[in-house]
C-alpha cells in the first residue's frame, strides 16, 4: 500500500493518565511488573461515558504513547540485545507506527465524575487517553 495514499484519521484525546512515572525508562515494560497505581483523568465533556463504570470493574485502557517513535518496525524484544529483532506487530513494544497502549486494569476508586483511581497502570504521567472499554466475562463454549 502506498503511503501517500493511506487516508489519515483523527483521534481525540478523551483524558490523560495522572501517574508517579515521569518518564519511559521508570515505566515497567507490563503493569503486573510493578506498575503503580494512576488516576484517569477524563475531560468533563465525556463525564457521561463513564456511567457504569464502579470500583471493582476491569476495564481496557487505549492509550497514546505520545513518546513513541513511529518510524520504528522492528525491536529486540523487551530491550535486549542479546534477542533477535522482530517486528513490532509482534511485540509490545511503544515504538510503532501508530503507537496505541493497551492496558488491563481494575478500577480501585471513582473519585468524583471524571476520575478514576485505577492499577496497574505502566503508562506514563501525561499519557493522553484514546479510549476505555470493559473487560467481558469469558463466555465458555459449551
Amino acid at each position: 500500500m502506498d503511503a501517500g495514499c493511506v487516508p489519515e484519521y483523527v483521534l481525540r484525546p478523551v483524558g490523560s493518565v495522572r501517574s508517579p512515572l515521569l518518564s519511559r525508562e521508570q515505566c515497567p515494560k507490563q503493569g503486573r511488573e510493578g506498575a503503580p497505581d494512576a488516576w484517569l483523568e477524563i475531560d468533563p465533556a465525556f463525564a457521561d461515558a463513564l456511567d457504569g463504570i464502579e470500583a471493582g470493574s476491569e476495564i481496557l485502557v487505549l492509550t497514546w504513547l505520545h513518546q513513541g517513535r513511529r518510524d520504528v518496525l522492528k525491536v529486540n524484544p523487551r530491550g535486549d540485545l542479546a534477542r533477535p529483532p522482530r517486528g513490532v506487530f509482534s511485540t509490545r513494544s511503544p515504538d510503532r507506527p501508530n503507537p496505541i497502549g493497551l492496558h488491563r486494569v481494575e478500577v480501585m476508586e471513582v473519585g468524583g465524575p471524571t476520575r478514576l483511581r485505577v492499577r496497574p497502570l505502566e503508562a506514563m504521567d501525561g499519557t493522553p487517553i484514546v479510549d476505555i472499554k470493559p473487560v467481558l466475562p469469558r463466555i465458555e463454549e459449551g
